[in-house]
């Protein structure tokens, strides 16, 4: 009987499929997918998880809070509502802030504008923060005939949209206002403080106490650096400590942890969330 010698399997021909089209067809479908797939994650997945920031109310997953800022540069510089919106989001809420802000604009100025109504009845915003002028609020005449006439027009127009109004109580200059014989931060914040008061008991519209957790903060630490030179307009840190008492104010959580610190030192962040959680609570901040 015959016998067979196994084969020599090294002789064996090689196909090779690099030049076999239906292979090379094959993986030009899996590079397609793939880089189908990687643009998807680009422009969707990754704002979505906030690996470049805030994510906003772009698209319609899970909830979102939308706030308008109406103000004037106490709002605009350091881009507070873009400080909170990131704030927010170290939190895990998802928001679209958006700007209302003129230089020196005060509230009656905002109500003669076309744009502000329109803004305020253009989307379905959550809150609407109000903001008056930095000086004015501190005068009983203007207020009288000025701010609160303001404040409840815009009110109104703000709950008939279906969102809620929020009064911005803002910080005194650091060396206060001489020529409405305020002679000092604490007279001047007194003033400015009894002006948002009135009209938001008169209304009942919640406040954004900045000012008070300004004062508390001040009080302990007159080193703070909240103002910039000028003694009006505040630095980061000011702005910070605004976006904490505004994330305490609209979400009811205090921002005491939170990760996000606007490039400011961990022991500079941890003392501006906790003067903004004990300015909200009324409390002095540890």
């Amino acid at each position: 009987m015959a016998t067979h010698a196994p084969a020599d399997l090294g002789a064996l021909p090689v196909v090779d499929r690099s030049t076999d089209p239906s292979s090379r067809n094959r993986r030009f479908r899996i590079v397609l997918v793939a880089a189908a797939v990687g643009a998807l994650v680009l422009a969707l997945g990754l704002p979505q998880l906030g690996l470049w920031g805030n994510p906003g109310c772009g698209l319609p997953i899970n909830t979102c809070t939308r706030v308008l800022f109406i103000g004037d540069s106490y709002t605009y510089v350091n881009d507070l509502p873009s400080t909170f919106a990131d704030l927010a989001w170290s939190a895990g809420y998802r928001v679209d802030a958006v700007t209302l802000a003129n230089g020196g604009e005060s509230l009656a100025g905002h109500v003669s504008d076309p744009a502000t109504s329109s803004t305020i009845s253009s989307e379905s915003w959550n809150w609407v923060v109000l903001q008056d002028q930095s000086e004015d609020p501190a005068v009983a005449s203007y207020r009288a005939s000025e701010m609160d006439p303001a404040v409840t027009e815009l009110a109104q127009l703000v709950r008939n949209s279906g969102a809620s109004p929020l009064l911005f109580l803002t910080w005194g200059h650091e060396s206060g206002w001489s020529t409405a014989g305020l002679d000092s931060y604490s007279a001047m914040q007194a003033a400015v403080d009894q002006g948002y008061l009135g009209i938001a008991s008169e209304l009942a519209i919640p406040i954004a106490p900045v000012g008070d957790a300004w004062q508390a903060l001040v009080a302990d630490h007159p080193d703070a650096g909240l103002w910039q030179s000028d003694g009006v307009h505040p630095t980061v840190r000011g702005t910070y400590l605004a976006a904490c008492v505004f994330f305490d104010s609209i979400f009811g959580r205090s921002p005491v942890g939170l990760t996000y610190h606007d490039g400011l030192s961990d022991a500079e962040a941890a003392l501006l969330q906790r003067a903004a959680a004990g300015g909200v609570a009324g409390e002095p901040p540890a």
